[in-house]
Parts: structure tokens; sequence; C-alpha cells
């Protein structure tokens, strides 16, 4: 079994070799593996793009530079140095834990493969048909930097079998199968989640525009993509469409261009009153989620009663976004699509559940 070091050292590798989605870096660790994997590295990206056409060569580059900023000797040392040594070498042996992965945005099941390995636990994997291609091959990266994770990496053909617990990702529905079949086994079962923005009015354009990027990137397709916006009482709702223009090239993507026309279609037909300019939709509705190219707004009184409705909602909620101070564990405008380590999805300990399995 690796120890907690050999495993840091083989995921700051990692980190240093997905960072080369562009540019080839001169570091003596990466030469061997450049020599024998950068160029289909390079491919397998081209054909994440064209297996799913939501996973856009931009979109991809962003998920990978994302990872890369994660998987350095800092930041994973944050993220385990307040946890037991026994969380990560324990004298019981390795579980097997199952993975199923979702497939909305690129490499969203990263971080419970990465939990799993860095536990000393084996990765019982199941991607998703959406996401098929860079996580095997980021698993065969890794037993190339270290032959020891081959013993705790495998990928499920059929049904899933032989396990100890198991992580499933997925929608509302897929959730009440993975609780029916699952539900006799130590589980995390996430279901469908959204984020929500909560704006003082004061916000400048240049932090409207950041804005933009929680809403737009990877096409809002993300839990914590912002589908609502909360805005005071007298906002001008003009102010959010002006500063996402910047954004309007999304609209040239034929899948979310043919979200918008539908989702425009039905809101005519059904008489709807809403916004729209060209490649999205802002709606008034108290729904915390809302369809590809559409943003829900809700206009509150004072910020005690927005905080109040937040609350009732927290089990719905992924993260919320404000650069508003009294919102403590807010995440900064622009940074939904930038979680650290420890911003555990759905607020469950992924490590903390994989000591008690």
């Amino acid at each position: 079994m690796l120890s907690l070091e050999q495993s840091l050292e083989a995921f700051q590798i990692l980190g240093r070799f997905i960072s080369q989605y562009d540019d080839e870096r001169v570091d003596e660790d990466l030469q061997k593996l450049n020599k024998h994997f950068l160029k289909e590295y390079r491919i397998c990206i081209k054909d994440a793009e064209l297996f799913n056409h939501w996973f856009t060569e931009e979109n991809l580059h962003f998920a990978l530079e994302e990872w890369s900023k994660a998987l350095t000797k800092e930041q994973l040392e944050a993220w385990t140095i307040d946890y037991p040594r026994d969380y990560f070498e324990h004298k019981r042996g390795m579980k097997t834990i199952a993975i199923i992965m979702a497939g909305n945005i690129p490499l969203v099941g990263f971080h419970d493969l990465l939990s799993v390995l860095i536990s000393g636990n084996k990765a019982l994997i199941k991607p998703s048909s959406d996401d098929a291609k860079l996580i095997p091959f980021i698993c065969q990266i890794l037993v190339a930097i270290n032959p020891e994770f081959a013993k705790q990496l495998e990928f499920a053909e059929g049904q899933m079998k032989n396990f100890d617990a198991v992580i499933a990702t997925g929608s509302d529905n897929s959730s009440r199968y993975f609780e029916s079949y699952f539900g006799k086994y130590p589980h995390i079962i996430r279901k469908n989640r959204s984020s929500v923005a909560l704006l003082s009015g004061d916000e400048s354009q240049d932090e409207l525009e950041k804005l933009g990027e929680d809403v737009f990137r990877f096409f809002g397709l993300g839990c914590r993509n912002v589908s609502k916006v909360y805005v005071p009482q007298d906002f001008d709702i003009q102010k959010i469409f002006e500063a996402f223009y910047k954004y309007k090239y999304i609209g040239d993507h034929n899948k979310y261009g043919n979200n918008y026309d539908y989702n425009r279609a039905i809101f005519l037909m059904e008489h709807h009153d809403f916004l729209e300019n060209g490649f999205f939709i802002i709606k008034e509705n108290e729904n915390l989620h809302a369809p590809v190219s559409v943003l829900h707004y809700e206009r509150y009184q004072d910020l005690a009663s927005v905080k109040a409705n937040l609350e009732e909602q927290a089990e719905q909620i992924q993260c919320i976004v404000s650069e508003i101070e009294e919102m403590e564990t807010a995440v900064p405008l622009g940074d939904s699509q930038k979680p650290r380590l420890w911003d555990y999805a759905d607020n469950v300990d992924t490590l903390e559940f994989l000591r008690r399995v």
C-alpha cells in the first residue's frame, strides 16, 4: 500500500502532467511520461470533445487547468494536514469503494477518485458514458507514475459487485435507483443541487461580469453553476444583461443554442413574462433550478429574510456566490467553478466517510 507521502508525490506529478494540455513543461519528473503519453493525452482531449459536444476545448482546458492548480504540494498538504494519519494509512487493509460518476462536466468524478486513492482504498470505477475518455486515461497515467496504483484501480464492466461502500452521483431520478440498489451498503448518494448568487446591488460592472462566469461556464450544466440570483427589490435587471453581453459567443454553440431556442419558444407559447437578449433568458421565478440558457431571479426586501430563505433550502443548494461580507461561507463572484480540495460536494466530508467504511 502506498504511503501518504507517496500518494501526494504521485498526484503532484499528475497535476503537472495534465497542465500540459497546450504547452510542454520543462520538468525532469515528466520526461519519461511525456515521451510515452503526452501526444496520446492531447489526442484524448480531442476525443473527449468529439465524443461529447458539451465538452468544448475551452471548457476541457479550464477543467484541466483548475485540477492542475489543485494538485500541487501546497494544496494537497493543506487538504490532508488536519486529518489524523490513520485516515490515510491503516492496518485493516484497503476497502473497495464503488464510484458511480456523473458526466455533466469534465472530470466531475475525479475528486471522489482522488479521495478513495489517497485514503489507501481501492476504487471500483463506473465512469459516465458522457465522460468516458479522460478518467480512464488519467488512471493510466497514475499507474505509469507509480505502478502500485494498479492495485487500487478497477473499472466496472456490467453489474457492479464485490465492493464495501458506494459513492454515487446522479440526478434525483437516478438517486432513487441508487438508494434502492446500494442502500444496504455504506454510501454517499448525491442528488440534483443548484447554486445561487446573492447580490447587494452595489456590485461593479466587473463583478457582475465575473458572475457571468458562474452562470455560463460549462454551459450551466454543473451543480456549482449559478442558476438563480437574488437581487434587492429596486435592482435594475438590465445591469445583468449588460454585464453578461461578453458571453454572447455561447449562443453560437449548437447544443446550447438549441436549448435557448426551445426554452424561448415554450415561454412565448405559454405567455410567460421573461427578458432575453438573443443568447440567454432571465425570468422571475422562485425555483432554484433553471434549464440551460435560463437564469431565474428573485427580489428580496432585506438580507435577514433572504438568508433565512437560503437556510430553508440548504439541502438543495451546492454553493452560494456573493461579495456580501455577512455571507461568511459564500464563494466570491467568478469562483464557483474553482472549488478547493476541501470544498466537498453536498458538504459531505468524503475522507471522513471513507474512514468509517
